[in-house]
């Protein structure tokens, strides 16, 4: 089986407590919402905690209206956002790890969702570093935002996605994040695109998936 901190991907183990980060308040659910919906499925009573780093005004409320919308009202979520500066990630870097350290004190997740090490924008990047380096002994799943720079790769972690959930996602992005429609690669073409071609690769039933990098598993030992 193969685990770390205790969750066997091949089983029904329950899940206690699932972590998603994102650097801005629309990377979860672009890179991940589709998994963050079927996990809301598979394991109801999981505690989830959901942290956006960059969500001030418009787009905090964006972000909150968004999660709650992926997480239900079920009462086991919490919702945090910060209001570092979009951009500037790295030049804050003292503050952005204060607050990974805290996180760290309060969260004990089974599985976590972050921004890909290699993604070309430097608060994702700077939030991908921190999550390894707070979060060490823990199944990482990192996630790929699309965007101008061409930075998508080869992942080799997929989620097969029902097409409900792929609507729910596309639909929930084009409600809540008014602020993003105008622009270019803001669309249901860009999202239903991506999610496409990772179901192609993943021989998905449905035709379609989230993908992920995932740097290191476990093979559990066997005990007897």
């Amino acid at each position: 089986m193969l685990s770390m901190r205790g969750w066997n991907i091949d089983s029904t183990s329950p899940l206690k407590e699932i972590l998603a980060i994102g650097a801005h308040s629309d990377d979860i659910e672009i890179g991940a919402g589709g998994t963050m919906l079927w996990l809301r499925e598979m394991f109801p009573d999981a505690h989830v905690r959901w942290v956006v780093m960059c969500a001030s005004g418009e787009r905090r409320d964006e972000a909150r209206r968004s999660a709650a919308s992926t997480l239900g009202t079920s009462g086991n979520c919490t919702v945090d956002t910060h209001e570092f500066r979009d951009g500037f990630f790295p030049y804050e870097g003292t503050r952005v790890k204060e607050t990974f350290e805290h996180l760290k004190g309060t969260a004990a997740p089974d599985v976590i969702l972050t921004h890909h090490g290699q993604d070309r924008h430097q608060d994702h990047r700077l939030i991908s570093e921190l999550t390894w380096n707070t979060f060490r002994d823990h199944i990482i799943l990192e996630y790929e935002v699309p965007k101008y720079d061409g930075d998508l790769g080869s992942p080799n972690f997929f989620v097969p996605l029902p097409e409900h959930l792929v609507q729910r996602k596309i639909d929930g992005l084009i409600e809540h994040f008014g602020t993003q429609r105008n622009k270019a690669w803001f669309s249901r073409e860009t999202f239903m695109g991506l999610m496409r071609l990772r179901g192609i690769e993943c021989r998905s039933s449905s035709g379609y998936a989230e993908a992920f990098y995932v740097r290191k598993v476990v093979w559990r030992e066997a005990r007897g």
